[in-house]
C-alpha cells in the first residue's frame, strides 16, 4: 500500500500548533493492541490493523493518536498541565479513502479548568481550520455526553440498563433499538434457561446461595475458577441479566428520554432548553447543567459565535472513552468530518495514570482537508 504524500500545509499547521503552545510528541506506529481493544469503541476495534509479537503479545498498527499520546504521558511521569501536538500516520479501515492516512492533532492534559479547556478546543480546532480553508463556512456540532448519563441517572434506570444505553450514546439506531425493547412487555422465558432454573430454586435473589451453588457447579464439572471469572462474578452477570431482562419502563419515563434525545437547537440558547427540559421533566440534573452552560459561556468569551454550533443532545462519537463534550467539525455542505473531540476524563486512570487527569482533544484528517482545499481551489 503505498504512503500517502504529506499535504503541502503541513509546516503551517505544525506553526500553528507551536503558536497555541504545544509540545509536539510523536509515539511508535507499533502500538500494544489492548488498550485500543478494551477502551476504543466498537466501531475502531473493527478497523484495527492487529499483529503479534514473538512472545505472543497481540500488536496493531498505530489506529489514533490519543491512546498513544496519553499512554506517552504517563510512562514519561511528566506533570500536568501539558499542550501536546501530534502530526502522523494512523492506520486503520475506512469506508472511504486509503487506510493509511495523516492524522494531526491537539490533546490537553492536566487542566483544571474544565469549561475554559473545552472551549479552547473547540476554538483551537476552528482556528487551524479557517486558516486552512479562508472564507469557508465551517460548521460545527456539538453533544454532551455527560448532560445524557445524569437524565439517564435521574430517570432511575438501574445500572445495567444504564450503562447499556450510555454505552449506546451516539449510535440513534442502537438507542432506538434498546428504548424500544424497554417500552415492550417481558415475555415468558426471557430471562433464558439457566437463570430460569435457578429462579425456581430460589437462590437467584440470595447472593451468597448463588454463589456458593456456582461453585459447587464449577467444582463438580471441572471448570477452574482461575481460568475463568469467579463464581462471585458469574453470580453478579446472572443476576443484572435478569435485571435487564425484566425492566421496563413507563410511558412517562420513556417520553422523558425521547424528549431528550429530540433536543437540537443552537448552542447560544441550548442551556436554556435544557433547563426547560429538566423543569419540564422533573430532572434533577443541576450539576450537569451547570457545566454545560459555563462551557458555553467559555465559547463566547473565546470569540466562538455560539449562535452557529449546533447542539444535538443524541449526538456522539464512536469512540468509548468519551465522558462529556464532543463535536465535530465539518466545512460547507460536504458532510466530511475534518475535525472532531471531545473530552476523556477517565481515559489516563484507565490507562494507568496514578491520579485523576481531565483531559480533553481533537483530531484533524489531513486527507480530507487536503480535499477540501482543492475543492475551495477549483470553485
Amino acid at each position: 500500500m503505498p504512503l500517502i504524500n504529506l499535504p503541502a500545509f503541513a509546516p503551517d499547521l505544525l506553526a500553528d500548533f507551536a503558536g497555541l503552545g504545544t509540545e509536539r510528541v510523536d509515539t511508535p506506529v507499533i502500538q500494544p493492541a489492548e488498550p485500543f481493544l478494551d477502551m476504543a469503541g466498537e466501531d475502531l476495534r473493527r478497523r484495527i490493523f492487529m499483529t503479534e509479537s514473538e512472545t505472543g503479545e497481540s500488536l496493531c498498527l498505530r489506529p489514533e493518536f490519543t491512546i498513544p499520546v496519553c499512554l506517552r504521558h504517563i510512562e514519561s511521569a511528566t506533570g500536568t498541565p501539558r499542550r501536546y501536538a501530534y502530526l502522523g500516520e494512523v492506520f486503520r479501515q475506512r469506508r472511504e479513502g486509503g487506510s493509511e492516512f495523516y492524522q494531526a492533532g491537539i490533546e490537553d492534559l492536566g487542566e483544571g479548568d474544565v469549561a475554559g479547556a473545552d472551549a479552547r478546543a473547540v476554538h483551537d480546532a476552528l482556528m487551524v481550520l479557517s486558516n486552512r480553508l479562508p472564507g469557508r463556512a465551517l460548521k460545527v456540532v456539538l453533544g454532551d455526553q455527560s448532560v445524557f448519563e445524569a437524565v439517564v441517572a435521574a430517570c432511575g434506570l438501574p445500572g445495567g440498563w444504564q450503562k447499556r444505553l450510555i454505552h449506546a450514546f451516539g449510535n440513534q439506531d442502537r438507542l432506538r433499538g434498546l428504548l424500544a425493547e424497554l417500552s415492550e412487555p417481558a415475555s415468558k422465558g426471557v430471562f433464558g434457561a439457566e437463570v430460569e432454573r435457578l429462579a425456581i430454586l430460589g437462590i437467584l435473589d440470595d447472593a451468597a446461595k448463588l454463589e456458593s451453588h456456582i461453585d459447587e457447579t464449577m467444582q463438580a464439572t471441572g471448570y477452574s475458577t482461575n481460568a475463568s471469572r469467579s463464581p462471585a462474578e458469574i453470580a453478579r452477570r446472572l443476576r443484572e441479566k435478569m435485571e435487564l431482562a425484566s425492566t421496563r419502563l413507563d410511558a412517562g419515563t420513556l417520553e422523558t428520554l425521547r424528549a431528550f434525545l429530540s433536543i437540537e437547537v443552537p448552542l447560544s440558547g441550548a442551556p436554556q432548553a435544557l433547563y426547560d427540559f429538566a423543569r419540564g421533566h422533573g430532572l434533577a440534573i443541576e450539576a450537569a447543567l451547570s457545566a454545560f452552560e459555563a462551557r458555553a459561556q467559555a465559547l463566547a468569551a473565546a470569540g466562538v459565535d455560539t449562535a452557529a454550533i449546533a447542539y444535538r443532545s443524541a449526538f456522539g462519537r464512536p469512540l468509548d472513552y468519551y465522558t462529556g463534550l464532543v463535536f465535530e467539525i465539518t466545512a460547507g455542505d460536504d458532510p466530511a468530518v475534518l475535525a472532531g473531540g471531545g473530552r476523556f476524563d477517565r481515559l489516563m486512570t484507565l490507562l494507568g495514570a496514578k491520579t485523576r487527569i481531565p483531559a480533553v482533544g481533537f483530531s484533524l484528517w489531513l486527507d480530507r482537508i487536503e480535499q477540501a482545499i482543492e475543492q475551495g481551489a477549483r470553485a
